[in-house]
């Protein structure tokens, strides 16, 4: 059981069965959200979202919910999240994140239809709203050793209906672009930063690098000719695969691996995946990869503490797709 000299902190099960049990409790379920996403004591969502902070709050014990004494509007531990609006219960949502956040190659939103007995739509849809709660947001620049490396991400054509890959083509046509930037570790364990991007064209990669590696750091490339002229700005060397895939300490090895790891879970788990959406899907292997060293409880914290502040609705979520 993972627990802290502190009084005010959440009680957190170390492993899914334990989890299962606490978790089943509805009183336990609210208390670890509450404390989980206000550490510092509650503060009215309403009164955020015009840009105040207010911790004059009254708890209504019989109905769980508070009421603000600034704006006297009432809300529960959901409203001002991505759990907001939602039917489900804290049981049902804990469960979902905690499955998400330690299954290595990820779950099916018809397994955790299954495994929380609610339909595949909604469990799609509780998805998305957790992968929304695991986006870091802004980052510090990458610095030191940075591998950079791009991938496509699409189906294979031997596999495609003979109408669709004429329409489509072959090779990377048709196939959504990915770049990676791996920081290799110094004392902490490498971290990877993904971005669907529109095209492998030198203004983009050059700008995605100028954007998240910090200028004057070693930058490790393949050869493919748009990333040439990196050296004003970086020490930049590349390794040309067709000849080997390392010299010396000049290689994306660890951005290869981690592609396997990223089309596994893509082709194993998901088999298919809309490009609208895609930048979820990989904001949720990044997290996984960067807190691979972390245990399950940990992870299952960052992920519970971070969905306040954000929210993502049905109609904004499909509304990408149709977009």
């Amino acid at each position: 059981m993972n627990c802290n000299n502190d009084e005010n902190a959440a009680y957190i099960p170390e492993g899914l069965a334990e989890a299962i049990e606490y978790f089943s409790d509805p009183d336990a379920c609210f208390e670890t959200i509450k404390t989980l996403r206000w550490p510092n004591g509650v503060e009215c969502p309403h009164c955020i979202r015009e840009g105040v902070t207010c911790k004059d709050v009254h708890f209504i014990e019989s109905r769980k919910i508070w009421r603000c004494k600034s704006c006297g509007k009432q809300f529960s531990v959901k409203v001002g999240s991505v759990m907001e609006d939602s039917p489900l219960s804290l049981k049902l949502w804990l469960t979902a994140i905690w499955l998400i956040a330690n299954t290595k190659n990820g779950t099916s939103s018809c397994e955790l239809a299954r495994h929380l007995k609610i339909r595949q739509a909604t469990a799609w849809f509780v998805f998305h709203r957790v992968r929304e709660a695991m986006r870091t947001g802004s980052y510090e620049k990458m610095s030191g050793t940075v591998e950079a490396d791009e991938t496509f991400i699409g189906g294979k054509a031997k596999n495609m209906h003979k109408g669709t890959r004429k329409a489509t083509g072959r090779g990377m046509t048709g196939k959504a672009v990915v770049m990676g930037l791996l920081e290799r570790p110094s004392q902490k364990p490498s971290k990877v930063r993904l971005k669907h991007i529109k095209d492998t064209k030198r203004s983009t990669l050059h700008k995605e690098i100028a954007q998240n590696v910090e200028h004057g750091s070693e930058v490790f490339t393949d050869a493919l000719p748009s990333y040439e002229n990196l050296d004003s700005r970086y020490i930049h060397q590349a390794v040309d695969h067709a000849m080997c895939y390392a010299i010396g300490a000049v290689h994306t090895n660890g951005l290869e691996n981690f592609w396997c790891l990223l089309k596994r879970t893509i082709r194993g788990t998901y088999v298919s995946v809309n490009a609208p959406h895609l930048f979820r899907y990989l904001d949720e292997q990044a997290f996984r990869f960067n807190e691979r060293g972390d245990n399950d409880a940990g992870r299952f914290m960052k992920v519970a503490s971070s969905v306040g502040g954000k929210r993502l609705t049905y109609k904004e979520l499909t509304r990408e797709t149709k977009g």
